[in-house]
């Protein structure tokens, strides 16, 4: 974390994100802020909030992106949730406290993922072992184990079949069909019922199942490695990293907003979702199935578009709680084609690696990029504007031929210019009732 200076982390930001310079250096600070929290002696460091942000800006501009982007950076706990997921309690929905369950739930795969990656040499240790067992017996002679072993690693076996004996997860898998809204306390919903399932029936089950030895490995692996995971260790650290560097994207949070000008339906509901956000931004404690979780300094950052509403007509108590406020803007017909072509992994280079599989080239020219862009910033302004989202249409009205018919073509290489562009997309230019198609 120390090498990630906000100028770092913008920098990082900047190979996925076009401009938006103001909303990359306020989640910059953010994120160092939390490191330089860490170094403060305990007593003032409980004492220190983080500084919420509330991203106000239209759609496809690049605010889920900038937080997801600043998440994956330091490996934090990172979900994005749609505020109009939610209703006040009474009404039909989930609870907000759900967000922080799932935030666990995320935190908790991240950490087990990590130990796994420690354990992974001794889980493939004993993995192969089993598999040897099920192919020669456990009581084989080492000579005979070790010509197996030689045959495994080097692929030998991938066509034949075994038999194993793995965990029967068929019970567990109950608790993951339903979900239990509004209640206090929600986490009493499905892993209890499985729980209670398993424990009714004498534990944990198992089976026997016929694979192919890659497939056997591969189950294998991950039970092995689930066995040598210490699960109290796992959980600690989980509940850690989900309290002090855990990030929750509140999208749409203008849905929920109440107009000051005019009377609207839903106002009661959408005013009750924000006062039961306002404790879990504050900082409350919030009961899991793994133990309490504080929300002091979990980092929220909130987003919207705000066309019918303003972010003033959210209630005063949470509009303290977002004291970061950054405005993104429209983008350009230049930014669209920086995005379309010097992003990381942009959508040009998806695309031609998508169809390169099939053995065809696509080669975007300068002036076929320049095109793609200016119809889209066109279309944007003639029917609505949705951003960079617009791009991923216009690119699959652009190369739907091509693709379909790529199994047919290959060897082809072909030149996206923009006379390429303008005759796959002729129709769309011409007639203003085809682009309501490009949604």
């Amino acid at each position: 974390m120390l090498e990630l200076t906000p100028k770092g982390i913008v920098k990082e930001l900047d190979r996925f994100v076009v401009g938006q310079s103001d909303a990359k250096k306020s989640v910059a600070i953010a994120l160092r802020n939390r490191w330089r929290r860490k170094q403060l002696d305990e007593k003032l460091r409980e004492e220190i909030m983080p500084h919420n942000i509330l991203m106000v800006g239209p759609t496809g501009v690049g605010k889920t992106e900038i937080a997801r982007r600043l998440a994956k950076l330091v490996n934090a706990p990172f979900i994005k949730i749609e505020a109009t997921k939610f209703t006040e309690v009474g009404y039909v929905g989930r609870d907000v406290d759900s967000i922080i369950r799932d935030l666990l739930d995320i935190a908790i795969k991240l950490v087990k993922d990590l130990m796994r990656n420690e354990v992974a040499l001794k889980a493939a240790s004993i993995a192969e072992s089993r598999i040897i067992d099920s192919l020669v017996g456990d009581t084989s002679s080492e000579e005979a184990r070790n010509k197996f072993h030689a045959k495994l690693k080097g692929g030998a076996l991938d066509a034949v079949e075994i038999e194993i004996t793995i965990a029967d997860n068929q019970q567990s898998n109950i608790g993951n069909m339903f979900d239990i809204p509004n209640t206090s306390g929600g986490q009493v919903g499905l892993f209890n019922i499985s729980d209670m399932l398993n424990k009714a029936m004498g534990g944990k089950k198992t089976k026997t199942v016929k694979l192919t030895v890659p497939e056997a490995y591969k189950i294998l692996l991950r039970e092995e490695s689930e066995k040598l995971i210490d699960e109290e260790k796992a959980i600690s650290e989980a509940i850690r990293l989900t309290e002090e560097d855990g990030i929750v994207f509140l999208d749409e949070i203008d849905k929920i907003s109440v107009s000051n000008d005019n009377g609207r339906r839903g106002e009661v509901s959408r005013e009750g979702v924000q006062r039961d956000l306002l404790p879990l931004v504050e900082g409350t404690i919030v009961s899991t199935k793994y133990g309490a979780i504080k929300t002091n300094h979990i980092l929220f950052i909130a987003s919207g578009a705000f066309h019918l509403t303003k972010p003033s007509d959210l209630l005063p108590e949470l509009q303290g709680r977002f004291p970061i406020r950054v405005q993104l803007s429209s983008l350009s017909e230049d930014d669209l084609i920086k995005i379309l072509q010097d992003t990381e992994n942009s959508i040009a280079k998806q695309y031609q690696a998508m169809l390169e599989v099939e053995e065809v080239i696509i080669n975007f020219t300068k002036d076929g990029i320049s095109k793609i862009a200016a119809m889209a910033t066109e279309i944007n302004n003639e029917i609505e504007n949705i951003g960079a989202r617009r791009l991923h249409t216009i690119m699959e009205k652009l190369l739907e031929d091509i693709s379909f018919n790529a199994p047919e073509i290959k060897g082809s290489k072909i030149d996206i210019d923009s006379a390429f562009v303008e005759k796959q997309l002729a129709d769309l230019a011409k007639k203003q009732d085809l682009m309501k198609f490009l949604l």
